[in-house]
């Protein structure tokens, strides 16, 4: 796959035949999708270093210098936090049992990063989400706080158990494939499986636990762990910035935007709930324009308030 047409994937800027061809192209086989994700993380790490080699001014395009940039990859060991456009937030704090200083890494709203934790995990960090971690990992085990969503590949290690944290539950692991969902300003919490096995246990309840097998995925109802067949994996291409829904509710659809844009939705036109509905967006489309497509197929209206960060849907 030529790699100008990937990094105009990556922007946002690539055509439609072009996105339609890096997916084929990273559909086609598991080598395909190795070197799709080697690359999101290259540009990564231009985006964080500001490599003038990447800065784009209208249509003018700069040449990538790959055997520097993974020089200077490697100066930063490969610890990313950034923002397209803006400020980003990192820190360093130390625990008052170990003293181990801690990283943690914020990812704004309509963006998403690739990390790569000190053990060799590789991991993909969704709008809004913080991770925090220690910059070494101590004898007994491999624990990660996580507010958000991330999808994890885990590195094996049979004598270190990988633990992510959420506010409601613990979900370990030895070496797999799993994509975490538990923002704690929402009751929702979902874990879904893909390669491996993790075992799910509650904070609160030591009685509630459930070791999950691959493709199948946890979710709570009712306060309650459950267990479901994942038969579509469409949801989980937020890694390649794609915002996907098969046969969601209106309502559904904007909690979506929620998440993603870190904004409140509220929704007075009872006509939009009386369908289903199937599509994908760019998360770097923005709302503005996912809305004024999602109108060419239902009839409603919408106003922005800036001032309190919210859209009405009437």
């Amino acid at each position: 796959m030529n790699k100008d047409i990937l990094y105009k994937f990556f922007e946002g800027t690539a055509s439609l035949e072009e996105e339609k061809d890096v997916r084929l192209w990273m559909e086609a086989s598991a080598d395909n999708r190795r070197a799709f994700f080697k690359e999101r993380k290259l540009f990564d790490g231009m985006l964080l270093l500001g490599d003038e080699n990447i800065i784009r001014s209208g249509k003018k395009r700069f040449t990538i210098n790959f055997s520097s940039l993974r020089t200077e990859l490697i100066k930063i060991a490969a610890v990313i936090a950034f923002t397209l456009g803006g400020s980003f937030f990192y820190q360093q704090i130390q625990t008052e049992q170990t003293l181990i200083p801690l990283q943690t890494i914020a990812v704004p709203a309509g963006q998403r990063i690739n990390i790569t934790l000190p053990d060799g995990t590789n991991v993909w960090l969704n709008a809004r989400t913080t991770i925090q971690y220690p910059i070494t990992f101590n004898a007994n085990e491999r624990l990660v706080k996580l507010d958000g969503e991330a999808y994890f590949d885990v590195a094996r290690n049979e004598k270190k158990p990988f633990i992510v944290q959420t506010d409601k539950y613990n979900v370990e692991v030895l070496g797999t494939q799993f994509d975490v969902e538990s923002y704690s300003d929402t009751e929702n919490f979902e874990t879904a499986l893909m390669e491996g096995s993790v075992r799910i246990s509650s904070l609160t309840d030591t009685n509630e636990s459930l070791t999950l097998t691959p493709n199948n995925k946890a979710y709570l109802h009712e306060g309650k762990l459950r267990v479901m067949s994942v038969d579509d994996y469409s949801p989980y291409r937020w890694r390649e910035g794609l915002i996907c829904f098969k046969n969601e509710t209106f309502a559904s659809i904007m909690k979506e935007f929620e998440k993603y844009y870190g904004i409140n939705i509220h929704i007075t036109n009872k006509q939009v709930q009386k369908y289903l509905y199937t599509g994908k967006f760019r998360q770097t489309d923005g709302v503005d324009y996912a809305l004024r497509v999602l109108q060419k197929d239902i009839r409603f209206s919408y106003q922005r308030d800036d001032d309190k960060n919210i859209i009405y849907i009437k």
